[in-house]
C-alpha cells in the first residue's frame, strides 16, 4: 500500500504535470508575472464555470473575505454574524476592520451555520451575515438569503471549502456555491478542492459597481496607475499561480467527483457503527447518495461519541495515518475573540463538536485499499 497523505499534492500533481508545466513556462517565456494574461484568463474561465458575473482574483483567501467587507463599506462598530465553528480567518478579518463580530452556534448535522442563531442574534447595529460554506457544502441558503433580505443584511459567502458545490434551491434553481450572496471569498490555498502552489484567492459577485470598487481595492485603489480612487490594499494573484490554477480548473468537477467517490466509500465502510456519526449533506444523505452535488467534501468528517476522539487520533498517527481535528477550540474560547457577550449556553452544539469530530484522509488520489486500511483501524479502535 502506499503512503497515505492526509493531501495528496505529489500525487495530483503527477497526473497533470504536462499541463501545469506548460502553463507556468508560457508565463516564464512572458515574463508577465503581475497581472499577466494568466490571470485574465483565469478570472475568466472561473466567471463562465461558476455563472457569475465578476471574478476578482487577489492574493489569498483571507484577503478575498476582509476585501468583500471593504468593499461593502462596513464602518467600524457595524455587527457582522458568522459562524463559531470555523477557521480563525473569518472572524479575524472582522476584527481587523474594528467591525465587530457576532459569533453563533452550528447546526449538529451539517456543521454549517445555525439559522434560528443567526436570526436571534440580530440587532440595529447588524450589516451583514457570513455563512461559512464548511467542509464542502453550502450553508441552508434559502434560509439565510431570506433573513437577509427581511432584515436588509448583506450576505458574503465564505466560500474556502466549498468550489463547486450546487446549491439547490426550493424552487429547483440551481447555482454553484460562491454564486448565491451578495460577494462570495475564496482561497486557493494548496490543499483546498481547487489549489494553487502557493498562496491565492479571490472574490465573486454579479453586482457591477461592487466589483469595479473592489477592482480597484485589491491593487491599491488604482483603476489607472498612480490614481488612487479608492482605500485598497496590494492584493494580486500572481501570474504562476494563475497558471496552475488555469490549468487545473476543467478537471475541477472531476476532482470533486473523486472526492465524493471516497466519501461514499467511507460512508459504507462506517455507517452502522453505534459510536461514530457520519457526515450529512444537506439533502439527508450520508455521502452515500450517488447523484449528490450539493458537497465536495473538502473534509471527510465524523464524529466520534463515546468520548475517544483524541485517542482515536493518536492510533491512527501511531499507524501512520493522518487526520485533523477542525477544529480544536470554538472561536468564542480564542484568546484573541474572547468577549464578555458571549454565553457558553448559546453554543452546546459548537462546544460539542470540539470534542468529537475527527477529520479523515481525504483527496483526489485515495484508493480502496488505504480506505479498507483506514475505516478498518477506526472501526476496531471505537469499537475496542
Amino acid at each position: 500500500m502506499k503512503k497515505i497523505q492526509m493531501v495528496d499534492l505529489k500525487g495530483q500533481y503527477e497526473g497533470i504535470k504536462e499541463e501545469v508545466e506548460t502553463s507556468i513556462n508560457e508565463v516564464l517565456e512572458s515574463s508577465a508575472f503581475i497581472n499577466g494574461p494568466k490571470v485574465h484568463e483565469f478570472q475568466k474561465e472561473l466567471e463562465d464555470y461558476l455563472g457569475v458575473k465578476h471574478v476578482i482574483p487577489c492574493a489569498n483567501g483571507t484577503d478575498a473575505l476582509q476585501i468583500c467587507m471593504m468593499g461593502l463599506g462596513l464602518q467600524p462598530g457595524d455587527e457582522v454574524i458568522t459562524a463559531d465553528f470555523t477557521f480563525a480567518a473569518t472572524v479575524e478579518v472582522i476584527a481587523l476592520l474594528n467591525l465587530t463580530p457576532v459569533l453563533v452556534d452550528v447546526e449538529p448535522d451539517t456543521f454549517n451555520i445555525d439559522v434560528k442563531a443567526i436570526e436571534k442574534a440580530i440587532t440595529p447595529k447588524t450589516k451583514a451575515i457570513v455563512p461559512v460554506h464548511l467542509f464542502g457544502q453550502c450553508a441552508d441558503m434559502d434560509a439565510i438569503l431570506e433573513l437577509a433580505d427581511k432584515h436588509n443584511l448583506y450576505v458574503i459567502e465564505d466560500n474556502a471549502q466549498a468550489i463547486g458545490a450546487v446549491h439547490t434551491f426550493k424552487d429547483g434553481r440551481k447555482k454553484k456555491a460562491g454564486n448565491l450572496g451578495h460577494v462570495a471569498s475564496t482561497s486557493f490555498f494548496p490543499s483546498k478542492n481547487l489549489g494553487c502552489y502557493g498562496d491565492g484567492g479571490a472574490i465573486f459577485t454579479n453586482d457591477d459597481d461592487l466589483a469595479h470598487i473592489i477592482r480597484g481595492m485589491v491593487n491599491h485603489g488604482m483603476y489607472k496607475r498612480y490614481h488612487h480612487d479608492v482605500i485598497g490594499v496590494n492584493s494580486r494573484l500572481d501570474s504562476i499561480q494563475a497558471a496552475v490554477l488555469k490549468a487545473k480548473l476543467p478537471k475541477l468537477d472531476f476532482y470533486n467527483s473523486k472526492r465524493r467517490e471516497a466519501a461514499r466509500k467511507y460512508s459504507k465502510a462506517l455507517e452502522g457503527q453505534d459510536h461514530i456519526v457520519l457526515p450529512k449533506t444537506v439533502n439527508g444523505c450520508e455521502g452515500i447518495c450517488e447523484t449528490c452535488d450539493c458537497h465536495v467534501f473538502h473534509q471527510y468528517t465524523v464524529r466520534i461519541l463515546n468520548g475517544k476522539r483524541d485517542e482515536l487520533a493518536q492510533h491512527l498517527s501511531e499507524n501512520n495515518v493522518p487526520c485533523g481535528v477542525y477544529y480544536p477550540i470554538p472561536l468564542h474560547r480564542q484568546k484573541a475573540y474572547v468577549d464578555e457577550r458571549y454565553d457558553e449556553a448559546d453554543f452546546p452544539i459548537t462546544n460539542q463538536l470540539v470534542k468529537e469530530v475527527i477529520s479523515l484522509p481525504m483527496h483526489t488520489e485515495l484508493d480502496d485499499e488505504q480506505i479498507q486500511f483506514i475505516t478498518k483501524l477506526v472501526i476496531d479502535f471505537v469499537n475496542s
